[in-house]
Order: C-alpha cells, then structure tokens, then sequence
C-alpha cells in the first residue's frame, strides 16, 4: 500500500480528496502547514506528496525547495488557475506535476498513478536471473543506473526526480537522435495525463541544472529550437 501525503491549509480539500486516496487503497498523511510537513515528510517519508503552494508558516515552493536538498521524493503541486508563473517555477525546482485548482479529484487520481507507477518501474527488479549490468548505461562522462535510479556525471552524484530521470534516459538511449517534445511527454508522462509543452522545457532546465552543479560547462543536452531536444556525449 503506498502512502500519499496531502499538504494543504484547506481542510475541506484535505478531507474529500483523503477519502478519494482511501478508497483507491492508498494510506493517507495529511498536513495543514509547510512546517509541520517538512518536519513529518523528512521524519517519516512518503510515497509521493501532494503539494499546495500558498500555505501558512511555509509555502510550497520553500517546502519543495528544503525537501530538494534531502529527498528524490515524488511531488505534485496544486495551484490555482491564475498561478502560471508558479507553475512553471515550481517544475524547474523539481515537481513532477501540478493540477491547477478548482480541479477534478479523478484527474489527481490519475496523474498519482502514473507517477508511482513509473517510478515502481524505475526501481522493480527486472528478475534474479536478469544481468544487472543491463540495467546500467552509459553515455561518456554520463552513467544511469535504472535497478537503483542513481545518476553521476563525472563521478558526482546527480539527484533527479523520476520525472527528470526519464526525460533523460530518453535522451541519452540514442545520442545525437532528436527527440520531439511530444516524444519525451510520451516517456515521462502517461497517456491518461496531459502536459503541455512547456512542462517538458521546464523539466529539461532543471535537469541542466543540477548538472551544472557539479560541471559549469556542462552542455550535453542540447535545443533545437522548434524541433526537440538531443544528447552528445561528452
């Protein structure tokens, strides 16, 4: 059984959308503050956290913010209609996703599914048998391992989220082959979730920069602009 944590200072969504998690069989931590979240996301991790921005004591984007420094954890922002430029901040800090407000509970639903299921296919054993060196490429100065979702470059540690890790695996299976945004929304998201163009650009900045931690002149992913993205070896 998995475990959703819900942030939220509405308690009226924290209540209907709580029982909509239970009875899709999953267990339920809720939170009506960003402080008292941290502390209890970072004690006691979930499986995945469903995110409001605008809270009390911290909002979401500082939470998510403090949990990026610890934690890979899956998260999915809920803004309201008018908050674009969260949105799009809020995936280059490193969510997921977001569902704007008011939104429909079946919608969360879905896109709670598709992000744990492409995360429990990242991290299932693929079988005893099965040799684990498969499970490891790379790509130049690049090493993914899928079985245990690690990333380095150069031999630093890069911390992405699953979101992120697909986007990239994508990109660097076939180096130097263009892939469409279309292309990529296909890998990273499920086909019952709509994202829009944008979201894969955002996910691709942060990706960059979190490379570029460790290597300032890292450029290995590269924009055709109207056309996609590639990766080069380096």
């Amino acid at each position: 059984m998995a475990t959703i944590a819900l942030v939220d200072d509405d308690r009226n969504i924290l209540t209907s959308v709580s029982m909509t998690l239970e009875a899709e069989g999953y267990e339920v931590i809720t939170y009506n503050d960003g402080a008292s979240a941290l502390i209890g996301l970072t004690d006691t991790p979930p499986d995945l956290a469903v995110l409001d921005i605008k809270m009390p004591r911290m909002d979401g984007m500082e939470l998510l913010r403090r949990l990026r420094q610890k934690t890979d954890l899956p998260v999915i922002f809920l803004t309201s209609k008018d908050e674009e430029i969260d949105e799009v901040l809020g995936l280059r800090m490193g969510a997921d996703d977001y569902v704007k407000k008011p939104f429909s509970q079946r919608l969360l639903v879905e896109r709670i599914h598709a992000i744990l299921r492409r995360r429990e296919a990242l991290s299932s054993d693929k079988g005893a048998d099965e040799d684990e060196g498969e499970t490891v490429m790379k790509r130049g100065s690049l090493v993914m391992d899928q079985l245990r979702h690690t990333v380095t470059w150069k031999g630093n540690n890069v911390t992405l989220t699953v979101t992120e890790f697909l986007i990239l695996q994508a990109l660097a299976n076939r180096p130097g082959v263009v892939k469409s945004r279309d292309q990529l929304m296909d890998v990273a998201y499920d086909d019952q979730v709509y994202v829009d163009d944008r979201t894969i650009d955002s996910h691709i900045k942060r990706v960059r920069k979190k490379f570029r931690v460790h290597d300032p002149d890292f450029a290995s992913i590269e924009t055709l602009y109207g056309i996609g993205y590639r990766y080069n070896e380096a």
